[in-house]
């Protein structure tokens, strides 16, 4: 599937800035080039060599800080999308086989997640637990996990009851061997176009959180924090809140373009357009000859 996507331009685009972005995540705090919690009498100053996002309120460094606070803006939105991965996806694809009452009460549960507010719920579970982005991304991950119940279920009823999976049960098979071997293979398309748009939302949810100091202590560092401090002091520096909601939007970008080129190339819709544009590709005219004539897929396959 990797291949695939990355013969999509827009499927290498996603991923060369979702991998900048892991990058940055990873080296941001150790490139910083001055301490981000450090304060100065220099505030609200503009770039320069020395403060190349000038200073903020307080005369901290904003480049620094924004460096920083990639990390656990990063690893909140990869908590966000794991635990949904985990809580609504294997109980979704095991709904279908684990007889009626199982599925009742996981189809109840998920439809009562996705009645609960996810930003007044998480806020109600950090006053009871306290204040850490850790609690606040668990909470969130579950109240987003009906999404991966719906599509590991949904994918799962397509071939459940394909003859292979039927001649595994009657050959004796049991139900983890069934979902490893032949369910899981069809479910993982879904599942990854999920995933993908769930880390871009898991990105949305942890800028808002952290925009409402929910999740992280002042002075640590996040990208929605950032967004916050310099909503305060427009008329001193309206440019100030561009490359926070900047880097947000990109990363939420990428995320769902890499959702739709996993979406482009997964099943056998997918093979053929792969399959259709590197044919085009090797033409000898160079993809420019008839439309009518190349370019059609002869019936019943190659």
């Amino acid at each position: 599937m990797v291949r695939r996507v990355l013969s999509l331009t827009s499927g290498r685009i996603a991923l060369g800035i979702l991998a900048l972005i892991a990058l940055l995540a990873i080296l941001g705090p150790l490139l910083a080039p001055q301490n981000p919690l450090a304060t100065s009498t220099d505030a609200l100053a503009p770039a320069s060599g020395a403060h190349w996002l000038g200073t903020d309120y307080l005369g901290r460094d904003v480049f620094s800080r924004l460096l920083d606070g990639s990390r656990v803006s990063v690893l909140g939105a990869l908590e966000v999308a794991l635990v949904a991965l985990v809580v609504g996806a294997v109980p979704g694809i095991l709904s279908v086989y684990l007889g009626r009452v199982f599925e009742w009460l996981t189809l109840r549960l998920a439809d009562t997640l996705v009645a609960l507010p996810f930003l007044l719920f998480a806020v109600a579970v950090i006053a009871l637990l306290g204040n850490g982005i850790g609690q606040a991304m668990l909470v969130t991950g579950v109240l987003v996990s009906p999404l991966f119940y719906r599509v590991g279920r949904a994918a799962t009823l397509s071939v459940a009851r394909s003859q292979y999976v039927e001649a595994a049960i009657v050959s004796g098979a049991s139900t983890g061997w069934i979902v490893r071997r032949h369910v899981w293979v069809k479910v993982l398309p879904p599942i990854a176009v999920a995933l993908a748009q769930t880390i871009g939302t898991g990105f949305v949810i942890v800028s808002s959180l952290t925009f409402l100091g929910i999740g992280v202590q002042p002075p640590a560092p996040t990208w929605g924090g950032l967004l916050a401090s310099d909503l305060g002091y427009l008329d001193y520096q309206p440019w100030a809140p561009v490359v926070p909601a900047l880097l947000i939007m990109v990363t939420v970008w990428a995320s769902n373009q890499l959702a739709d080129a996993i979406r482009d190339v997964s099943g056998e819709a997918g093979r053929a357009f792969v399959n259709n544009r590197t044919a085009r590709a090797n033409r000898p005219d160079g993809g420019q000859g008839k439309r009518g004539t190349s370019d059609a897929v002869p019936a019943g396959g190659a």
